[in-house]
């Protein structure tokens, strides 16, 4: 099986694509490498540097491939600058998409696993958050990808698509090879590793006044190897459910405090930290259930301890201090 994985030089992306190639697939990847890494793709894939929207180059990418499937990742994902630029999210979340899906159709090519996010939701009404939870986004960001996951409902309805979109709750951690080597780190855990690293001169938590038991945002951290093996059995299942919206997470919360407790212990290292005014379009607290990715795609989480999960990020970023440069 010939597989696309947009965005696949990025963090979860690179990480797809070690599995795939380790399971005998063969692997194409486009990355305009804004956020990637040429060296985090793996040299028995094939990299094109360039833009998931760019119809000259799908073209000749599906041409040359004969393309079975495409997992797509490729997409800009900073909350907080989505505020302030939200056409930059639609043009390259849902325009690019489009492309891509009208790419797919040409060429004949009717499966895709998208990556979506838990920001869908918006400011949970209930925890932990189901499927069925009402979605009504409360950034652009979150808003964009709701906008491509009804787009795929009706490409699903227009053209056969076959679409499993998969809600992330935080991803985190590292395997061996890959890690978090964004260029431009929001969240918290690459966060406090850059401060300690010396990257940073201070470390902040945005806000300690949220209706929780410490006063911080709660989250739910699901490492990176669990998530994306639940890429491998959305596609081995998309044929079972052709048209399906999965949340991943670890099914437990743990606050911006408990992080960096946690990080503090795997390190040996303090972690002091300053307080500052709330970001705006962080909702209080944001837990999955990931109960039907459990019993229709047989997917179970080996890694539920945020104590290995901060470890993992802090052991590649050890090794890594510069990243892949």
């Amino acid at each position: 099986m010939n597989i696309l994985v947009t965005g696949g030089a990025g963090y979860i992306g690179s990480v797809c694509v070690d599995e795939l190639l380790s399971r005998g697939r063969q692997v194409v990847v486009v990355d305009n490498l804004q956020e990637g890494h040429r060296k985090a793709v793996d040299p028995d894939a094939v990299l094109y540097e360039g833009n998931c929207g760019d119809r000259k180059l799908l073209n000749e990418i599906f041409a040359r491939h004969s393309i079975d499937a495409v997992m797509h990742f490729a997409a800009d994902t900073v909350v907080e600058k989505s505020m302030t630029d939200p056409g930059r999210f639609f043009r390259n979340n849902v325009v690019n998409g489009i492309a891509l899906l009208d790419t797919m159709m040409e060429f004949g090519c009717r499966r895709m696993i998208f990556s979506s996010t838990a920001s869908t939701f918006g400011e949970p009404q209930y925890n932990p958050v189901d499927e069925q939870h009402p979605q009504t986004p409360i950034n652009p960001y979150g808003e964009s990808k709701l906008m491509f996951e009804r787009i795929l409902d009706w490409y699903h309805r227009a053209h056969g698509l076959k679409c499993i979109s998969l809600r992330y709750f935080n991803a985190a951690g590292a395997t061996r090879q890959r890690g978090d080597a964004k260029k431009n780190v929001t969240l918290i855990i690459p966060v406090i590793i850059e401060f300690l690293l010396g990257k940073r001169d201070k470390f902040f938590i945005f806000g300690n006044d949220y209706p929780t038991k410490d006063g911080t945002c709660i989250r739910d951290y699901i490492h990176i190897a669990d998530l994306v093996k639940a890429h491998i059995l959305a596609l081995e299942h998309i044929d079972t459910y052709p048209n399906n919206k999965y949340n991943l997470g670890n099914g437990k919360g743990f606050s911006n405090l408990e992080v960096v407790q946690a990080m503090e212990k795997a390190t040996g290292k303090p972690v002091p930290y300053e307080i500052a005014p709330r970001r705006p379009g962080d909702p209080v607290v944001l837990v999955a259930s990931s109960e039907r990715a459990r019993s229709e795609l047989g997917w179970q989480p080996a890694h539920t301890s945020l104590e290995e999960i901060v470890a993992s990020a802090w052991e590649w970023h050890r090794k890594h201090p510069d990243g892949y440069e």
